[in-house]
C-alpha cells in the first residue's frame, strides 16, 4: 500500500488573518437577482474585517440590495498556495471619525478613479486552505 499525504490542508482561522495581510488584492462576490457577480478589489485589513474602497456603480448598488457577500484572496509560490474565504456582510462606512482613521490606512485606488466610498466586510465565517503543488498522481 502506497502512503499518500493530502495536498490540501486547513489553515486555522487565527492564522488566516496573517495570510490575508500578506496580499492586497482579492475578490468580492455580491448577488444580483440571485446571481453571483465577482469583482477584483484591492483591500486592507482593519482589525478582523476587510476594508475596500469603491466608486459609485453596480458593485455598490448590489451591496445595498443584499449585504451578504463572500470575499476571497489567495497567494502562491512554485511549491504551493493558499486561499482564504471570508463570508459575511458588507456595509458602507459612514462615521466621520472612522473615515478619518481609515484615510490613514495604506489603501489607495488601484486604478486612477475617485473612490470615496469605503466598505467594510464583517465576517460571519472564515475558512482557509493550504495547497501543496506537485504532479498529478497516477491511478
Amino acid at each position: 500500500m502506497v502512503e499518500t499525504t493530502n495536498p490540501v490542508s486547513e489553515i486555522p482561522e487565527e492564522s488566516a488573518w496573517g495570510y490575508l495581510a500578506s496580499v492586497d488584492v482579492g475578490r468580492i462576490a455580491v448577488f444580483s437577482d440571485s446571481t453571483p457577480e465577482i469583482y477584483p478589489v484591492n483591500f486592507c485589513l482593519d482589525g478582523e474585517s476587510v476594508v475596500f474602497r469603491s466608486a459609485p456603480g453596480s458593485k455598490l448598488e448590489k451591496l445595498v440590495l443584499d449585504s451578504h457577500v463572500a470575499f476571497e484572496a489567495d497567494g502562491w509560490t512554485d511549491e504551493g498556495g493558499w486561499s482564504v474565504l471570508v463570508r459575511g456582510t458588507a456595509a458602507l462606512i459612514e462615521g466621520a471619525d472612522e473615515l478619518a482613521r481609515l484615510a490613514k490606512a495604506p489603501l489607495r485606488p488601484w486604478v486612477p478613479t475617485v473612490k470615496r466610498n469605503w466598505v467594510r466586510v464583517t465576517p460571519t465565517r472564515i475558512t482557509a486552505r493550504r495547497f501543496a503543488f506537485g504532479p498529478e498522481p497516477q491511478d
